[in-house]
């Protein structure tokens, strides 16, 4: 049932705007985001569709990761095969739909960024160390910080891109805290061990 709030809050998050926060303009700024196109009217409705997807996938890939920590208790290996086998059918998929060679080349540097950052941080430290919470804490307690992914976009973006904060995004971020937080207190209400009468306490009562 919570799982299921939280899914609430992550969809008021994705697709009610609302009106504009009026909290004034981020300081920093990505010169590279002065060409990027702001229009609010596109994506409307493929971007959130998108987010469930994703979100749908991201449970289905922390279940099957439980279930195979059982048989090969090795999370570092398999996520090592797991990412060789996507970067060859991304690379593949990607050569078919972008076949300009230009469009490969990682300049300007924000480019080269970005991939070294997806690759290192994003594909190899966070899905092993994605892999091992689920082997050690199990595929609920991970699963439960995926919203937070779009918190953290939503102040990035404002951040470092200059994009509006709406009351949406605002009431479905703290919504979404709220929610992991009640998730995470339940879950260590369920880890505390559970005292055992024993004979002379059950003489006593």
């Amino acid at each position: 049932m919570i799982l299921i709030t939280i899914t609430n809050f992550t969809m008021t998050l994705s697709m009610y705007h609302g009106p504009v926060v009026p909290i004034g303009q981020s300081a920093l700024h990505l010169h590279s985001a002065n060409n990027a196109v702001n229009d609010s009217t596109r994506g409307t409705i493929i971007g959130p569709l998108l987010v469930i997807i994703s979100a749908l996938t991201w449970a289905i890939w922390f279940i099957i990761q439980a279930k195979m920590g059982n048989f090969y208790p090795a999370p570092y290996s398999s996520s090592a095969l797991m990412l060789g086998m996507a970067t060859v059918e991304c690379s593949i998929i990607g050569v078919i739909i972008v076949p300009h060679k230009q469009e490969w080349s990682l300049f300007p540097a924000i480019r080269f960024a970005a991939c070294l950052y997806g690759g290192v941080a994003c594909s190899g430290i966070g899905v092993c160390m994605m892999s091992w919470c689920i082997q050690r804490k199990g595929a609920l307690f991970v699963s439960v910080f995926s919203p937070l992914l779009l918190v953290i976009v939503a102040v990035l973006s404002w951040a470092f891109l200059r994009e509006k904060l709406y009351l949406g995004t605002v009431l479905g971020s703290v919504l979404i805290v709220i929610g992991l937080y009640t998730v995470l207190w339940g879950k260590s209400k369920e880890m505390e061990p559970h005292k055992v009468d024993t004979p002379e306490d059950i003489e006593m009562h």
